[in-house]
């Protein structure tokens, strides 16, 4: 007779063993033998210590097996080889991506088949929003399993990412233009009638907001203004009057958007919201500014209207956006109750904005914002300017546009050719000086890039008076910029190895030794200065404009740069600006590589604590307490590293 003890694992990983004290008492009554304890306990711990007492694994596996008891009587189910789960998004459909034997990948929506209704009118709308040219997923089919239980739909599989994540990565301009795009395929999604005999709009909207409104006055949290917002919702009710409606997309936001390698966007996930997707087209652009992003959704209502958008559409969206603010409270209240101190005080910052007679939509939109293109590259200033001369120099490929010197760079290549046209003389969109003062500090500068020439250093092939400004041509670099202004290539610049890092710095030192054998003084480097081929492993540094003969004087008080890399006698008037000063700034180049460089802390550090103990001198507020001059410096990293 064989005894058996039971290993029970719960959802959260904890072991129980079961039926210890029954085994005990066959022991003790003779029915069973210390050979059959031993044995009991052998299988029991070879179990325990296998993978099949591993929570993970167990979810897996029966995962497994409740998919293919779902799916399993779907055409073709045997050719699914890979069947991951998509968590994302507040849809009660279960989401899959499905990987073929063939290769191809399917997104799988999985609905219970009591919404039949519903799910035919989604699939037969999809497929609608799809051949009316709205970029979105191609629906491939739609059918039932699982013994008709489920209703599955196939649609074709997006390879790219959520916009929620691409936005943060993309610098000023690609957030406008991505704007831009997510308005234009808006506009496109509504282009439908609404069904005929429909009630008016107004009608129809105040059926479904004044139960949410009577559900806040029931339960709601009061806050500072509260009457305010009902007394404004009370008497602008009539914006909504005579409102056209069309078919909407019903949750439309950057968390439905997804943008691909070639920047192309894709809209996912219609919802209907109450409205059965049949509104007033103005309602879908509610989120605007949801996610505090001005450059994105000035770009996003441009895009939607061809350009500035009317009055009364702030009027109107002014309305939707309060209200919707309003009525969140008690839904955030019994579902997402951390949040609520959050929506209390969004609704107190609306409160103060309609008290005082304003929208709290205008912080997001740039009314004075303007992109140029050229060659279908895009790139922001403060107004128009011709750039055709650039022609010269062959195509535009990238522009440079988030500098604050006054200058614009580009990209070009004209054949087999690329160069770099670093343009001084146009009205850029960040400069802290006029464009006259930008053409005289570029001229002062040729002579700066000849007495500096090193190795690391862009290398500046000629200079031409041209359009009305200079253009300093450079050689071309293949590079990532560790700058924060540049985003997505600060990211991957951040990705760098260890190693690559610790050579990317040992060059910045060596261009900086060379600048103080020259005799010259480093002012306003900082992290967009220094950039990386990763094809030639090669570091490379640019934008040294404001490099100046030795000592300087600071004769401004807070001089330019970042003042994550300034030394405190860059803020004082009047102080010395010298090698010394430069020292410090190499030790704020190393917390910024190799560390946070706001927590300069050794419990931030990465490398050695002999390494960090020589960046953090370098960093002394008191001059004496730093190296004295680079060489020095050097000296310490190298005997550090050893």
């Amino acid at each position: 007779m064989m005894f058996f003890l039971d290993l029970v694992i719960t959802p959260n990983g904890e072991k129980i063993t079961l039926d210890e004290d029954e085994l005990q008492e066959a022991f003790n009554k003779g029915i069973v033998s210390k050979e059959d304890v031993d044995d009991a306990y052998a299988v029991h711990d070879q179990i325990e210590n296998s993978k099949w007492s591993n929570v993970d694994f167990l979810n897996e596996i029966s995962n497994k097996l409740l998919i293919e008891h779902e799916l399993g009587d779907i055409p073709d189910f045997e050719t699914f080889m890979k069947i991951e789960p998509i968590k994302k998004g507040w849809s009660k459909d279960k989401k899959y991506c499905v990987t073929t034997t063939d290769g191809q990948r399917i997104l799988l929506r999985l609905s219970e088949s009591k919404e039949q209704d519903n799910k035919i009118a989604e699939y037969k709308m999809m497929e609608q929003v799809y051949n009316h040219g709205v970029p979105t997923s191609r629906p491939l089919e739609f059918g039932y399993c699982n013994n008709g239980n489920n209703i599955y739909q196939f649609y074709e599989w997006i390879d790219g990412d959520d916009a929620e994540k691409a936005l943060p990565l993309m610098s000023d301009t690609e957030q406008y233009v991505f704007g831009t795009k997510a308005g234009e395929a808006l506009r496109k999604i509504h282009y439908g009638t609404v069904p005929h005999g429909i009630s008016n709009w107004k009608e129809r909207y105040f059926t479904i907001i004044e139960e949410r409104i009577t559900a806040y006055r029931a339960e709601g949290l009061a806050f500072k203004g509260s009457e305010i917002i009902l007394e404004y919702i009370t008497q602008n009710a009539d914006l909504l009057l005579n409102r056209p409606q069309c078919f909407i997309h019903g949750d439309y936001h950057e968390g439905n958007l997804m943008v691909d390698s070639d920047g192309k966007i894709y809209v996912i996930d219609l919802l209907d919201e109450g409205f059965g997707n049949n509104a007033d087209p103005w309602y879908d652009l509610k989120t605007f500014g949801e996610n505090d992003n001005a450059y994105f959704s000035t770009g996003f209502v441009q895009g939607y209207f061809g350009g500035d958008p009317p009055q009364e559409f702030w009027d109107v969206l002014t309305y939707y956006y309060v209200t919707a603010a309003l009525t969140g409270i008690v839904w955030t209240m019994y579902n997402k109750s951390e949040e609520l101190e959050q929506i209390i005080s969004w609704n107190e910052r609306n409160a103060v904005c309609i008290s005082e007679g304003k929208s709290p939509l205008m912080k997001w939109y740039l009314k004075d914002f303007y992109i140029q293109w050229t060659d279908g590259v895009p790139y922001k200033l403060k107004e128009p300017f011709d750039f055709s001369f650039l022609g010269k120099y062959g195509e535009v490929a990238k522009a440079f546009d988030d500098q604050d010197s006054g200058n614009i760079c580009f990209g070009m290549v004209n054949g087999e050719e690329k160069r770099f046209v670093k343009f001084a003389g146009a009205p850029t969109e960040r400069s802290n000086v006029t464009q006259s003062e930008a053409i005289e500090r570029m001229k002062s500068n040729i002579q700066i890039y000849k007495d500096l020439s090193h190795p690391v250093l862009a290398n500046l092939l000629y200079v031409d008076e041209i359009g009305g400004g200079i253009a300093c041509i450079f050689e071309w670099l293949d590079a990532e910029c560790m700058g924060r202004q540049y985003p997505q290539s600060r990211e991957r610049f951040l990705q760098i190895s260890p190693e690559a890092k610790l050579q990317i710095f040992d060059d910045i030192l060596s261009f900086h030794a060379h600048v103080a054998k020259q005799n010259y003084v480093a002012i306003d480097f900082y992290d967009g200065c220094i950039m990386y081929d990763f094809d030639k492993g090669k570091t490379a540094i640019c934008d040294i404009e404001l490099y100046e003969k030795a000592p300087a004087t600071n004769n401004m008080g807070r001089m330019y740069g970042s003042s994550r890399f300034m030394s405190p006698e860059e803020f004082q008037l009047g102080a010395t600006i010298d090698e010394i000063t430069n020292v410090y700034t190499m030790g704020a180049t190393a917390f910024a590589l190799f560390s946070d460089e706001r927590d300069r802390s050794y419990e931030k550090w990465t490398l050695s604590k002999g390494l960090f103990d020589v960046a953090k001198k370098a960093v002394s507020d008191g001059r004496s307490d730093r190296q004295q001059s680079i060489e020095q410096f050097i000296s310490e990293w190298r005997a550090a590293k050893c």
